[in-house]
């Protein structure tokens, strides 16, 4: 029987109990690269001398530019066998961003790529060099107080360290939520700098599994990467299933897909229409969805036959606790009525976070990101917006994100934001800026017919903006500060 450890496992341990009995079976492929068991684990140990020869010391940061590849993966276990927590940065950040984050984290050291502008500077090394001339041989098992510290900016662009409040030990948590097996043949189409792919890369392989990573996402290469490697489990967001959905049909058909048992979906909206679409084409068992923060004290999932019965909904509570406020921080009881979301663990257990650089939101004990909602009467939770994200129109709250979700539900808007831009009459107009193909030909007519008797008039956009390019930034973060900003003083479109 192949190992499997059991929780509290030392993930610096994990290469080599598998590599000791599985060592030839590929444990990640990125591109046209890939490693097995051994291969991970005698260049994590090269790696981890390379680190602590660079300045990497027990529970500090080593922030790792690098995408989506083997080298990443070797990185990130290198870490835990140098006892540090292993940070993913975007490498497209703008040394703006990356030089805030880097001020909050103090990392250790900095592992980028080839020719990176940053080699050179105190702690930087070029992932490339980290294991030259370093031992392959075993290291003592370390354990560093944390085992990721992804980061957040949220819509303000301040960012943030989010620690986890987790040892860098195996835990059942990762693999119960999101229903990840052992032995897996997992599918990342996005890249691990974000919370969501890394959790779920890396808890496949704690679990034995074996891990495609996707080095950009392309729609057809999502479907033949699950038939070449009979894969059963993917990650998606809705924009990559929107561009699934927009192949051909005969293009979508050269392909099974019978070796995929669940496709999950999270970090955006996800517009009624293209979830029927994938439920109709997969069936609703293998359609998920979760919401939750990386903050991770609380959090949803839904399978798509419970979403067939309660329609737009992220699903009922599956971990910690939750409840609805009101303005003046008094529970919401009485169901359908919306509220601000507060989360906290379940009581006896322990915190599973760490702020660097921010303070929570906090409320007798409970916790909020700011999202707004509301529950039905059989415990389903639906989302209506951030409460920052508020727009006061002629003294009237409107939420952008139930005008964002009308606005994707037409088959050529690729994202959509609404921003709050000011107004002598009303103090505020609503601005849409929607994200088309340019081929499609869309003008802001089409998307004020398409709109019209979707929404209340009052939210109604005033102006429309089409733009041709991605509305998330490298970060895959929409920053509508920056955004309003840049239009606040433009005319009306």
């Amino acid at each position: 029987m192949m190992f499997l450890p059991e929780d509290g496992f030392p993930l610096s341990e994990i290469p080599g109990a598998y590599a000791a009995e599985i060592g030839d079976t590929v444990v990640v492929r990125a591109g046209t690269e890939s490693l097995t068991w051994t291969a991970l684990h005698r260049g994590s140990n090269r790696f981890a001398r390379g680190l602590t020869a660079a300045g990497a010391a027990t529970d500090r940061i080593v922030t790792l530019l690098l995408p989506n590849s083997t080298d990443l993966i070797l990185t990130v276990f290198a870490c835990y066998k140098a006892g540090a927590i292993p940070q993913v940065l975007s490498p497209r950040m703008t040394p703006a961003e990356l030089d805030a984050i880097l001020e909050l984290g103090d990392p250790a050291v900095v592992v980028t790529e080839p020719g990176s502008a940053l080699i050179g500077r105190a702690g930087a090394v070029a992932v490339d060099d980290l294991g030259t001339g370093q031992s392959d041989g075993d290291l003592e098992p370390r354990v560093a107080t944390s085992w990721k510290a992804p980061t957040s900016g949220g819509s303000t662009g301040r960012p943030k360290i989010i620690l986890s409040g987790r040892p860098a030990v195996t835990s059942g948590f990762d693999r119960e939520i999101w229903g990840i097996e052992a032995g897996e043949q997992a599918l990342i189409t996005a890249p691990l700098h974000h919370n969501a792919p890394f959790a779920t890369a890396l808890s496949t392989i704690f679990l034995g599994g074996s891990v495609t990573l996707l080095t950009r996402f392309d729609a057809e290469r999502t479907l033949s990467a699950i038939d070449e490697y009979g894969v059963n489990w993917v990650y998606l967001v809705p924009t990559m299933m929107r561009r699934i959905t927009a192949l051909p049909d005969e293009v979508r058909d050269r392909y099974s897909l019978a070796s995929l048992r669940s496709v999950w979906h999270c970090a955006e909206p996800c517009p009624a229409w293209l979830k029927r679409r994938w439920i109709e084409w997969l069936g609703a068992g293998r359609i998920w969805e979760l919401y939750a923060g990386t903050e991770a004290e609380a959090g949803c999932t839904l399978r798509g036959d419970e979403w067939l019965e309660h329609v737009g909904s992220v699903g009922r509570v599956t971990w910690g606790e939750m409840r609805l406020l009101d303005p003046d921080g008094v529970k919401i009881t009485r169901p359908d009525v919306s509220g601000e979301i507060y989360m906290r663990v379940t009581p006896g257990t322990d915190a599973t976070y760490h702020y660097i650089g921010a303070e929570p939101t906090v409320h007798d004990g409970w916790s909020s990101l700011g999202d707004m909602g509301r529950i039905d009467a059989d415990g389903y939770l639906y989302l209506h917006d951030r409460r920052s994200d508020m727009i006061i129109v002629g003294g009237v709250n409107v939420y952008p994100a139930e005008i964002e979700a009308a606005l994707v539900e037409h088959e050529h808007v690729l994202t959509a934001v609404v921003i709050g831009l000011p107004d002598a009459d009303t103090g505020s107009r609503l601005h849409a800026i929607v994200h088309t193909p340019e081929a499609a030909g869309v003008v802001p007519d089409d998307i004020r017919a398409f709109l019209d008797g979707r929404l209340s008039p009052y939210k109604l956009p005033k102006s429309i903006e089409l733009v041709h390019e991605s509305l998330r930034d490298a970060a895959g973060k929409v920053r509508r500060s920056a955004l309003r900003s840049q239009r606040a003083t433009e005319p009306t479109r």
